[in-house]
């Protein structure tokens, strides 16, 4: 019988603490060898995704970065034993091994063999056991990189230049640059005259930190570069930021703020005629006219929309169990506010956003799915797209979730045997999983509640259950 924590002794807490730890780096190097011979041996149709990383993402609790860095090491070890059987027997964290393996994989350009070998022995013994730092291991690499590394010195070397960018929990972005002279000279030359501090009218100092003013800076310049004319085309447009907002919440957002910037739907016509390119477009998802005041109305009446009850907050969370309430928390995985690549926006930043835009209605039934977008051509149209990223959100395939500007429209009727272009044919699928759809036996239908559906073939699933699409994942009442 398992003793209680609570239970046990200092000694006993300590020595147990320990040997759970060394279990997990045992447990961790065993995943890595599963999915090695996974990687070597299932099929890509079978895992339903390009690599192992998808997978593992989409199977376990894993975020897309620790899976990518797990195959990583899956794919590195098969040819470094050394590095591997450190990993193997838990004197090494799978960190560590991490970062030799980096460095065994793509050693400096001088370095003699036999050099690589001596480096890499000795950077296994300083990451084996307890006393091992991850500052020691560091130190020697790029010592080795700065006197092996080439005739181009360190910082002119483009070939190391990185940019590293991640989401957080709490959804912010997280950015680590590594750049040569020239590029870091590019970067402050253009943030210089942006980061100068500026007193207020009243000649009230600025207070923001030399670090709040940079951030400040960027942000400006990425204004301006997407309110150029010169933007590359990715999925069919020109990068542009995209809202999703429901009309129940904008029309709420007008209602709160001052008469003289509360017209934000009236405006669409006139604003759409200037082709502005500030920040656009806005995609609306309701199940109500563009009539903003008669679309408020007939929402409180009939209660229909996405947007939040009428009820109280706390009257919401204590009918937990209502099914309008719980639809409003998990309904389509959206906020007040969405955006294609950072999730969930507040209210006020909404606002904001909407107040010098281009809006796109788009009507959608109490499903989220967009209504009367009927063609007959074959390519999607442009508010097709718009239409079929407010409702897919980017790559519908489950577990994917691409972003949309990555994903192709994918006819689930396939034109060339008559199906046509409408919105209940068509899902965003990436570049991989559209092409699995084509030549694999999984199979995708729109379901009663107008979203897609994605069956497996019998290899993956002998009972072929129906899957939900990506952006429609998580809890769900029936």
């Amino acid at each position: 019988m398992t003793t209680e924590i609570w239970q046990l002794s200092e000694s006993e807490l300590l020595a147990d603490a320990a040997t759970v730890s060394h279990e997990i780096q045992l447990l961790e190097a065993r995943r890595i060898a599963l999915v090695a011979e996974i990687d070597t041996r299932v099929s890509r149709e079978k895992l339903g995704f390009p690599g192992p990383a998808g997978w593992l993402t989409s199977t376990t609790l894993l975020s897309p970065s620790k899976a990518t860095k797990i195959v990583a090491l899956a794919r590195g070890l098969k040819n470094f034993p050394d590095i591997a059987d450190a990993v193997n027997t838990g004197v090494m964290s799978v960190d560590h091994a991490a970062l030799i393996l980096t460095f065994a994989e793509t050693p400096p350009k001088d370095l003699p063999e036999e050099g690589r070998v001596m480096a890499r022995t000795a950077m296994i013994a300083a990451a084996t056991g307890p006393e091992a730092r991850t500052g020691r291991i560091r130190a020697a690499i790029t010592k080795l990189e700065d006197e092996f590394g080439g005739k181009t010195p360190p910082p002119e070397n483009t070939d190391r230049n990185e940019l590293f960018a991640s989401t957080t929990l709490n959804g912010r972005l997280v950015a680590k640059m590594d750049f040569d002279a020239v590029t870091g000279e590019k970067l402050l030359t253009a943030l210089s005259p942006l980061t100068e501090p500026r007193p207020a009218a009243d000649g009230t100092p600025d207070d923001r930190s030399p670090a709040k003013r940079r951030a400040d800076a960027f942000g400006h310049i990425l204004d301006q570069y997407l309110a150029s004319s010169n933007r590359p085309i990715e999925g069919g447009e020109r990068p542009h930021l995209n809202l999703h907002i429901n009309l129940r919440d904008l029309t709420d957002l007008r209602d709160s703020a001052d008469t003289a910037d509360a017209d934000i739907a009236d405006d669409e016509t006139a604003r759409a005629a200037t082709e502005s390119d500030t920040v656009d477009p806005v995609d609306i998802n309701t199940g109500n006219p563009i009539d903003t005041h008669a679309a408020t109305e007939q929402d409180h009446e009939n209660g229909s929309g996405s947007g939040s009850d009428t009820a109280s907050g706390s009257e919401d969370y204590r009918c937990a169990t209502d099914r309008g309430t719980y639809r409003d928390l998990f309904g389509d995985g959206t906020s007040v506010g969405w955006l294609p690549w950072m999730g969930p926006l507040s209210r006020n930043t909404s606002r904001q956003l909407a107040c010098d835009c281009v809006l796109t209605a788009i009507v959608m039934d109490e499903h989220g799915n967009p209504l009367n977008l009927a063609r007959t051509a074959r390519t999607v149209s442009a508010k097709q797209r718009k239409a079929l990223t407010a409702r897919d959100h980017g790559c519908a395939f489950p577990g994917c979730g691409k972003p949309a500007a990555w994903t192709e429209g994918h006819h689930i009727w396939h034109w060339a045997d008559g199906g046509p272009t409408d919105m209940n044919n068509l899902v965003l699928l990436c570049g991989f999983h559209h092409r699995l759809m084509h030549h694999s036996d999984w199979e995708v239908f729109i379901g009663n509640d107008n979203h897609p559906w994605f069956v497996p073939p019998a290899t993956v699933d002998p009972y072929r259950q129906p899957r939900q699409s990506h952006a429609r994942a998580g809890p769900h009442i029936a």
